[in-house]
């Protein structure tokens, strides 16, 4: 099992920057890839960005403003979100993917909530 945990939301004026992190525990040696999504009011879950050994991925929405790092020491993921808008205003939620399962991410943070004011 992995577990999950978010940290870094916040309020932020629109143009501003956030820096959001998720810290895995258990097995972690398992993980090959980690990424997040975002929910906001009334709308479904998204995709917002993935990391694995060998690349980021974006969505076309944040692409751009949005920074994805890993740091495999400290089991750590971070969205680093700069020029943020108040559509980017939802919960983050971070999730974590092991190698030799049939989808592609199988564990899930309870979520940080980000707002952005115009």
């Amino acid at each position: 099992q992995v577990q999950l945990v978010e940290s870094g939301g916040g309020l932020v004026q629109a143009g501003g920057s956030l820096r959001i992190s998720c810290a895995a525990s258990g097995r972690t040696f398992s993980i090959n890839i980690m990424g997040w999504f975002r929910q906001a009011p009334g709308k479904d879950r998204e995709f917002v960005a993935g990391i694995d050994l060998s690349k980021q991925t974006y969505a076309d929405s944040v692409k751009g403003r949005f920074t994805i790092s890993r740091d495999y020491v400290k089991d750590t993921v971070y969205l680093r979100m700069n020029s943020l808008k108040p559509e980017d205003t939802a919960i983050y939620y971070c999730a974590a993917g092991e190698s030799g399962t049939n989808t592609v991410y199988d564990y899930w943070g309870q979520g940080t909530q980000v707002t952005v004011s115009s």
